[in-house]
């Protein structure tokens, strides 16, 4: 059966959201906060999936999934790709410079300044800024330094015209300021970048030597961001993590990015020291890198720059509750984010705190940030003498050093606090509340497809079930029971929670087999799927397997898709959207007809090998009509969309759905729709 590979996958996917940097349809500022975006998964990109390619290149490995050919060759082919990518980069970016000079605004260079304007910044340069540059001056008498790979170095050639010699140094641009200096005038605004600020202050910073000339070229690069933990069953998991985090700032060094205008005499020094070979580990660019921080780009004060705003709407349902957990034991509650208030977990944990009949509070948490107020609640919970459980991911990618403050910080306070195995992860978006109601336990169980994070919770498109279904919150109570356990020892335990890897592939694929037999038997059969990421083979061999059968499959998969669809005799009767736009999709949603009795479910995990296999994850039933007929919108409204809607096709195009009529914008018209059905129970 075929399948597209991972990587070359998910570079289509980052090319939708350069895509959203090109489309003038998005407000100017919107669309260079989109370059941030792109450059940003780019740099993750490399940390991750690239640097694993390269250890299979150097382990040996001969073939690659989805790819007809060596790791070596899957590793020139994504540097193509990454080039071309490159090349249309550049031309978005030069394109919103462009429409950025219609309305005056101007990005300039140091050479671009007035005497005035250099006089204001040397003297910014000296007030506040020359005590965060620290340079670094290279020679073969020291040992060459061990750089960061999260900011951005300019390297520093100084030459000696008559002495035929040359000095080089290293500057990082302070990651502590903004990288956006604004100059005011009469009728234009100017930017200037930190880079050229530093460039402009060379003399002043270098003033010992007496050189003929100074220049500086930007680069930056990328290293290999695995997390590596040993055997040693007498170390604990977090003096583990502690540890290799401290390994990962030493890890081997994956993509170097550099200005084209770079000297090759200076190039070579640097690749050289750096262990890296040109041509492979390194991709020309232009003067300016770490584009990450234009997600920051400033937006002038002018409206028309940036999105309209849509706050976060109230739920019609919460607001104005004197107690949250009284009208979930009457119903289940389902809370879409961003467009209703994240806050609402918050207030119920508040609730919770200082409610007598609640006896103990359990969460898994694997992103937060680090002023979270979902964990404050908890704190003030701890306060209230409840009994506050904790289980806390350690080995959430790039967050390890947020959640270890935060165990730390629970521990203090008398949480108990709870860390995984390192074998596997634990990804579920789990809390429960357990309340003591003469003599009667009850749950109020909250399954959700997104982190507790206030902040990702204001542009991720997530869903929570916060429920007091007593089955639904029996079964959440053994999830806390298996992370609190040494094994895995649960299998048989669950009839309404489908939970990785103990019986997800396997209920996931029953439930494709029921719609296989009914199409079989000449019934209605259908699927609808809404993912982040699509890779695991056994679940699109079975998809496959389900469209030869004759059962209509419609999935939304925002990222990767290793499922090929539009294939006759394969896949003719699957059909794959991708929705790239203002909010991410995150959302885990599934929909089986079932004979007319549908069955939904949201999920915390995507259909990856590593999600139904090597994690803890947790799809919860939608049970409640009123709640699976808003499924039902939201599936219908996104498989409606075409204003921001991609078709996924056999040659990965991403083109553009057209619109018979009139384009329809999926997250909008969601967002009116909360909108409305909140005004009219107002």
């Amino acid at each position: 059966m075929e399948i597209y590979n991972r990587e070359l996958s998910w570079l289509s996917f980052n090319e939708r959201v350069l895509q959203e940097a090109l489309d003038t349809r998005n407000p100017v500022i919107e669309r260079m906060r989109f370059l941030g975006i792109y450059s940003n998964n780019m740099d993750e990109f490399f940390r991750v999936r690239v640097a694993n390619i390269r250890r299979m290149i150097e382990v040996g490995d001969k073939n690659v999934n989805g790819f007809k050919g060596s790791p070596k060759d899957l590793f020139k082919e994504i540097r193509l790709v990454v080039l071309r990518q490159q090349k249309q980069f550049e031309i978005a970016y030069q394109k919103i410079l462009k429409e950025l000079e219609q309305h005056n605004i101007y990005h300039i260079q140091e050479k671009d300044l007035t005497n005035e304007q250099i006089a204001e910044l040397k003297n910014y340069y000296n007030l506040q800024l020359k005590h965060a540059i620290v340079p670094i001056m290279l020679n073969s008498s020291t040992p060459f330094p061990r750089l960061k790979d999260s900011g951005i170095y300019l390297a520093i050639k100084m030459i000696y015209l008559h002495k035929t010699k040359v000095r080089y140094a290293l500057i990082k641009i302070p990651s502590t300021f903004s990288r956006f200096y604004i100059i005011k005038e009469a009728d234009k605004t100017k930017v200037l970048l930190l880079d050229d600020i530093i460039r402009l202050n060379l003399d002043e910073i270098f003033s010992i030597f007496i050189y003929d000339k100074a220049e500086a070229y930007t680069f930056k690069f990328t290293r290999d961001a695995e997390l590596n933990l040993d055997d040693d069953i007498s170390t604990s998991l977090k003096d583990k993590v502690e540890h290799s985090i401290k390994l990962r700032k030493k890890g081997t060094p994956v993509r170097f990015v550099y200005d084209n205008e770079m000297p090759i005499d200076l190039l070579e020094y640097l690749l050289r020291n750096l262990g890296l070979e040109y041509g492979v580990n390194t991709i020309a660019g232009g003067r300016y890198h770490n584009f990450k921080d234009f997600m920051s780009f400033p937006d002038f004060g002018n409206p028309e720059f940036v999105f309209p705003p849509l706050p976060p709407l109230n739920h019609p349902e919460l607001e104005n509750r004197r107690s949250l957990l009284k009208l979930i034991l009457r119903k289940d509650i389902l809370l879409h984010y961003p467009y209703q208030r994240f806050d609402y977990l918050v207030d119920l944990l508040r609730e919770a705190a200082i409610d007598p009949k609640v006896q103990s509070i359990k969460i898994n948490v694997y992103r937060v940030t680090r002023e979270s107020p979902i964990l404050k609640a908890l704190l003030n919970a701890i306060s209230n003498g409840k009994q506050v459980t904790v289980f806390l991911e350690l080995m959430a990618r790039f967050d390890e050093e947020n959640n270890l403050y935060w165990s730390n910080r629970l521990k203090e306070n008398g949480a108990i606090v709870l860390h995984g195995r390192q074998d596997i992860k634990v990804h579920s978006k789990l809390f429960q509340i357990i309340r003591d109601n003469k003599g009667k336990k009850q749950y109020i169980s909250h399954i959700g497809t997104g982190n507790f994070h206030e902040k990702t919770a204001r542009i991720y498109g997530d869903l929570s079930l916060v429920t007091a279904d007593e089955k639904i919150g029996q079964e959440v109570e053994k999830v806390f029971d298996l992370l609190e356990s040494d094994a895995l020892k649960l299998e048989g335990q669950f009839n309404e929670l489908l939970v990785s890897p103990i019986n997800t592939k396997e209920r996931l694929l029953q439930l494709i087999d029921n719609e296989i037999n009914a199409a079989t038997a000449g019934k209605k059969a259908e699927i609808f799927i809404k993912l982040n990421n699509l890779t695991d083979q056994d679940m699109i061999n079975h998809l496959y397997r389900a469209n030869n059968a004759g059962v209509r499959i419609k999935m939304i998969i925002r990222g990767i898709c290793c499922l090929v669809p539009g294939v006759d005799g394969m896949s003719e009767n699957i059909t794959v959207y991708s929705i790239v736009d203002r909010f991410l999709e995150h959302a885990r949603i599934l929909k089986f007809y079932n004979g007319g009795d549908p069955k939904y479910y949201i999920s915390s995990a995507d259909w990856m090998e590593r999600n139904l296999d090597k994690r803890i994850e947790v799809l919860a039933p939608i049970k409640e009509k009123e709640v699976q007929q808003e499924i039902d919108l939201i599936f219908d409204y996104q498989f409606k969309g075409t204003a921001k809607t991609r078709i996924i096709g056999k040659s990965q195009k991403n083109k553009y759905r057209k619109a018979d009529i009139n384009k329809f914008h999926a997250q909008m018209e969601l967002y009116k729709h909360y909108k409305q059905l909140l005004d009219t129970r107002v």
